[in-house]
């Protein structure tokens, strides 16, 4: 598959995941089980959809786990992280054409005000999240269930997420509404925090997942 592919494939499976679900947040005031289900859905979607051209990444922590862990090379890398944030601005500007209200597109807020804790449970979430991914994509007998394994975690993490931070764990899908929405205070954590997680997850997976000489 050409890189091309792989990065037009990006693109649309972030732009997807913030027009349908971003705008399921942001129709719905963030109401935990449909937007978390929203979340979880559209991975699983794209996961069965362009899962086999760019391996649906869609999310700059996810790649930077897959860097990390050895599993992409820096060139696709860059690329992808470039296709996910284009399709990230893409979605956001589509749905705010739709809506038309910047307070409606799902954008993600720190937990009252407070940067440091925010850092903490979106780098943690992200860890957890990252590395169901690592897991299930490690062995290809899984490959038939990783989409619904990758779809019910984003599920998870947003269960508990939304309540603190709207639940990021995904610096595209957080730039893309807070740029179109014109308010960027705060993007730092949402930038940051998630892919700290992703590195943490490639860290841990790594050292679980060697053999024992």
């Amino acid at each position: 598959m050409t890189s091309i592919k792989k990065y037009v494939a990006e693109f649309i499976g972030t732009f997807v995941l913030v027009l349908v679900a971003c705008g399921v947040a942001g129709q719905t005031g963030g109401q935990l089980d449909v937007t978390s289900l929203a979340f979880g859905l559209v991975i699983v979607a794209m996961a069965y959809s362009i899962g086999n051209i760019s391996g649906c990444h869609i999310n700059p922590a996810v790649s930077i786990a897959m860097l990390c862990s050895k599993k992409m090379n820096l060139k696709d890398f860059c690329g992808y992280v470039v296709a996910q944030f284009l399709g990230a601005i893409a979605g956001a500007a589509v749905l705010y054409g739709i809506v038309g209200d910047a307070s409606k597109l799902g954008t993600n807020a720190l937990y009252n005000g407070n940067a440091g804790i925010s850092f903490i449970i979106e780098a943690i979430l992200t860890c957890v999240f990252v590395l169901a991914i690592l897991g299930v994509t490690s062995k290809e007998q899984y490959s038939n269930v990783a989409g619904l394994v990758i779809g019910g975690a984003l599920t998870l993490v947003h269960l508990l997420g939304i309540n603190f931070t709207g639940t990021s764990v995904n610096p595209a899908r957080s730039f893309g509404p807070a740029l179109i929405a014109g308010n960027l205070s705060g993007i730092w954590v949402f930038l940051l925090a998630p892919l700290v997680g992703g590195i943490l997850a490639s860290l841990i997976y790594t050292f679980l997942a060697k053999e024992d000489k």
